[in-house]
């Protein structure tokens, strides 16, 4: 048996490691570690629950407006607190902006070079050097589209500053609503920066798509899992916020028809994870305290399941709940996912910014008890993302965080049940075991945010919060 270590995984958010043990050239074991801890839910603590979207917006530069959405969120639906139209507007268009500059940064400039070759130049190489397979006139073409998106996904972090003032960590979304007019200006530059994100990716992004989907075929069938999805469904309607343009739900086993999902069957696993938490908790009352010295531990990432079942999330997750794809579960699968529901949001974009109303109210007022406990569950652009709190006197209590990396990177829980991404690894075929391009296909294909599950602490200091 030899093992492979590969640490840091580059081409995503935050810093992950991978240990693989590999058989015959085929991976019979997988471990995911997330390599720093994230002390967030300790920083929350005895702060003031109106702050808890500029402090969890900090969770993650990539999807900073999906932290300050499940924040505010669990806070208005504790006291079942009502929004303006023109305020969900307004959300959707910022969450939809930041789902655009992730799309489209994750399949042109974290994942694209796992199938197109680049220049013989840093920051190209070092690389590896087998499994490439498009003939030299597409892959410069497909490499011309990934230096012209660039300008793409700059352009849709402008238009998360157009509606929340700065990207990341917006200040566009608080509790009661939103922060910014919008006006006649605003509208006419964020429109035309849409207009110019979607011609790109309907002339571009979708044929790259093609390109890779008939070159990399066999990807429809490298990379699946247990085939079991979840999402909280995102982009509540204007007319009436408790309906979603993307429907809630869960399958099990590649099911064609969801199932209605039931909050109070998440629990967090901690048995490999490097927490004081022994037992399965709820994560309204789980426990984030550090104990890097524990036996059986390897990585700072819990394992987060429903009814005790692992489950993978993020666009195909969304897609296929929703019934907008339902090819299959696999590499090549989420890849398509995430490139038709760019499609599809910008689409809704372009609606939403014709249904605002210049002059009429972005903000209604709230009221806050002090003792109360709120959830939000909303999507980030890699899947669910769940946050729960507790006030006790007007300050937070108690707070956590389940991030969609935390179900998709997570480790095996009590039970010995591997993650998603680990169960993905597991099985795959190595062409070349010095040059294991197979594994960045498949874990980049569920977009990891390890900045998002993780974060860092410095060794015998206190935990502080540094907001820039």
């Amino acid at each position: 048996m030899k093992r492979i270590v590969i640490s840091p995984i580059t081409r995503i958010n935050g810093h992950w490691k991978l240990e693989l043990h590999v058989e015959n050239n085929i991976i019979v074991e997988a471990l995911s570690s997330g390599i720093f801890y994230r002390g967030l839910e300790e920083i929350m603590e005895k702060r003031d629950p109106m702050d808890a979207a500029y402090l969890t917006s900090r969770t993650c530069g990539i999807c900073s407006v999906a932290h300050a959405l499940a924040a505010t969120t669990a806070i208005e639906r504790a006291v079942d607190h009502q929004l303006p139209k023109n305020a969900i507007l307004i959300r959707n268009l910022l969450y939809g902006s930041d789902i655009l500059q992730n799309h489209l940064r994750h399949f042109y400039i974290l994942s694209l070079l796992d199938y197109v070759k680049g220049p013989d130049m840093p920051p190209f190489i070092p690389r590896y050097e087998k499994g490439y397979r498009l003939p030299d006139k597409l892959n410069e073409e497909l490499m011309k589209h990934y230096i012209e998106s660039m300008d793409r996904h700059r352009k849709a972090h402008e238009m998360v500053v157009l509606f929340g003032g700065r990207a990341p960590h917006n200040q566009g979304v608080v509790p009661g609503g939103a922060t910014v007019e919008p006006t006649s200006g605003i509208l006419k530059i964020f429109t035309s920066m849409l207009s110019d994100i979607r011609q790109f990716i309907y002339n571009q992004m979708l044929y790259d798509l093609e390109v890779l989907s008939n070159y990399y075929s066999d990807y429809y069938e490298i990379g699946k899992n247990y085939g079991h999805l979840l999402t909280y469904g995102m982009f509540p309607k204007p007319e009436n916020e408790k309906e979603l343009h993307f429907t809630d739900g869960l399958i099990f086993n590649g099911s064609k028809e969801p199932m209605d999902f039931d909050e109070k069957k998440i629990r967090e696993y901690a048995k490999h994870s490097y927490y004081t938490q022994e037992d399965s908790l709820p994560p309204v009352n789980g426990i984030t305290r550090p104990n890097y010295a524990k036996e059986g531990a390897y990585t700072w990432i819990k394992a987060p399941r429903y009814n005790d079942m692992p489950m993978e999330t993020g666009p195909l997750a969304r897609m296929w709940i929703s019934k907008k794809y339902q090819r299959g579960i696999s590499t090549m699968d989420r890849i398509h996912a995430r490139v038709l529901e760019a499609k599809i949001v910008s689409d809704l974009m372009s609606e939403w910014v014709d249904q605002l109303e210049p002059g009429k109210a972005i903000y209604n007022p709230i009221s806050l008890p002090r003792n109360y406990e709120g959830m939000g569950l909303t999507e980030a652009m890699r899947g669910a993302l769940g946050h729960w709190l507790k006030v006790r006197n007007g300050k937070i209590s108690h707070y956590q965080i389940v991030t969609p990396s935390a179900w998709n990177c997570s480790p095996k829980d009590d039970h010995g049940v591997r993650g998603p991404i680990e169960d993905a690894l597991v099985g795959t075929q190595l062409e070349d075991i010095d040059n294991p391009i197979e594994v960045g296909r498949i874990v980049r294909a569920f977009d990891p945010c390890l900045s998002c599950a993780i974060h860092t602490i410095t060794a015998d200091k206190e935990i502080s919060a540094y907001i820039v």
